[in-house]
């Protein structure tokens, strides 16, 4: 039976209100009456258990900036989500409402304008599946399932960032919904100083209704594998890619990753579930160069097996997805490195041997290229240095477990803390860390931020993954 909705206000208390006008104007609305609500409240951590007063899924821009003015007029507390991993959780908030944006996914790609417009509930996999129809692609992320939204908010790196830069340095407008209800244009000629906070700050400063990328020609196919190694050799290994990342150019892109071997089909099934490194790569130059370009990374060390070849590359952008499926508890902690020294990689190889879970990993992702030939002033993305971003990922299945793949967590990170260059990447900062992390994720940026934050959400209505409050 419908009647009234309590909804948190966020200075407290709550709010009694009507589920009749806020079905007029949510689009689809799920209470805590409704069947769905349980799998709609939750996200792709396990950890974050949150229960909202209710859940809107706005259809248009209309719809969601009257959701906004909603929660505005009424002070009730809400949250913004997009859709993908948000490992902090703060897509959803207990007792408040959630205005989910899954179902405003389109996008609609501009082959002669060379430009991409993107919904804010949009995956890497359908902005994929869409761009790389006509040869292009936005540089993006890892992951088909991570959500373009907070991917982008929060800069946005992934393969192809050393050949085009990071998602925010090829976002070319955004309209977004600010404070006061009003949608506006975010642009290098429009609002130019919410423009610049938006590459990197966060979901701090308004609602993002729609996204406006630059396209590069890509593809459809890269050359792209992994090299497996004995855990036994991670510290020489690990010299030895930095030595070669050093000279490497912009069309080839190195990680590492270390880790318990998942069941890979071309590994002995003698080496699944041993602890091994992982150096994954991705070349996105000419298939005819391929071969020659990655001959070091494929050849280093004595690798237990190699597997590589010219891969779709929305295939290489979903080869990591069963690593990273929804449902598992996660806790995720991070540094930028501006290197890998002896000592990072002796300190790791250690980790490696107590990895809490066989779902655990700490992966090295480097980040370098174009991305560093930008100013770095321009956006407020802190680190425009080559640098990698070290992310020591726990990931388990029991609750019984947490405390002791947090604390694996926090110990590897303190150990690592005084080889950081003393920022991380927004997008890796988990729940119950955010408040702590300003510095971290702002850099020398967040004095301007913290000015922004004033000038465009005075009241502090809006909240990002790494909450900026007005000063």
């Amino acid at each position: 039976m419908i009647g009234t909705l309590e909804l948190k206000r966020s200075e407290g208390g709550l709010f009694q209100a009507s589920e009749t006008e806020l079905r007029s104007i949510a689009g689809e609305l799920i209470t805590p009456q409704s069947h769905e609500y349980d799998a709609a409240r939750a996200v792709w951590n396990g950890m974050i258990d949150k229960r909202p007063g209710a859940i809107a899924r706005p259809a248009t821009e209309s719809q969601a900036q009257a959701l906004v003015l909603f929660a505005a007029r009424n002070g009730i507390l809400f949250s913004t989500r997009g859709r993908g991993h948000n490992i902090a959780g703060s897509a959803v908030c207990e007792g408040g409402l959630v205005i989910d944006l899954a179902n405003m996914n389109a996008v609609s790609v501009d082959p002669a304008r060379m430009l991409a417009r993107v919904g804010p509930g949009a995956s890497l996999g359908d902005l994929d599946a869409a761009t790389q129809a006509h040869g292009l692609v936005v540089p993006t992320g890892i992951n088909s399932t991570t959500g373009v939204a907070g991917l982008t908010l929060g800069g946005g790196f992934g393969w192809t960032t050393r050949k085009f830069g990071l998602t925010i340095d090829n976002l070319r407008s955004a309209r977004v919904i600010i404070a006061s209800g009003e949608v506006v244009t975010a642009s290098e000629s429009e609002n130019p100083d919410l423009f610049w906070a938006l590459r990197g700050g966060g979901g701090n400063f308004g609602l993002v209704t729609q996204f406006e990328f630059e396209l590069h020609r890509l593809g459809p196919q890269v050359f792209a594998g992994l090299a497996v190694h004995r855990a036994e050799h991670a510290v020489e290994l690990l010299c030895a890619l930095q030595s070669m990342i050093d000279s490497t150019e912009d069309d080839l892109t190195i990680w590492a990753v270390l880790r318990q071997a998942p069941p890979l089909p071309f590994l002995p099934e003698a080496w699944h579930g041993e602890r091994v490194v992982i150096v994954p790569f991705c070349y996105t130059g000419a298939l005819n160069d391929a071969e020659k370009a990655t001959e070091g990374v494929r050849t280093l060390g004595d690798p237990i097996a190699v597997h590589a070849g010219p891969s779709a590359f929305c295939d290489w952008q979903k080869s990591f997805d069963p690593l990273l499926a929804e449902g598992a508890r996660n806790y995720w902690k991070s540094h930028d490195l501006a290197s890998i020294t002896k000592p990072v990689a002796e300190t790791v190889a250690e980790a490696l041997a107590q990895l809490p879970t066989e779902e655990c990993e700490v992966f090295f992702g480097e980040i370098g290229g174009v991305m560093t030939r930008i100013e770095a002033a321009a956006t407020a993305w802190p680190n425009r240095t080559p640098h990698y971003a070290l992310n020591i990922h726990t990931r388990w299945r029991d609750a019984a477990d947490d405390a002791r793949c947090v604390a694996w967590a926090r110990e590897l990170f303190d150990r690592l803390a005084p080889h950081s260059m003393g920022t991380s990447y927004s997008n890796f900062i988990p729940a119950g860390d955010v408040l702590n992390n300003h510095d971290s994720a702002y850099g020398g940026n967040l004095k301007r931020l913290l000015e922004l934050k004033s000038k465009w959400d005075p009241t502090g209505l809006f909240q990002g993954a790494v909450d900026l409050q007005p000063v």
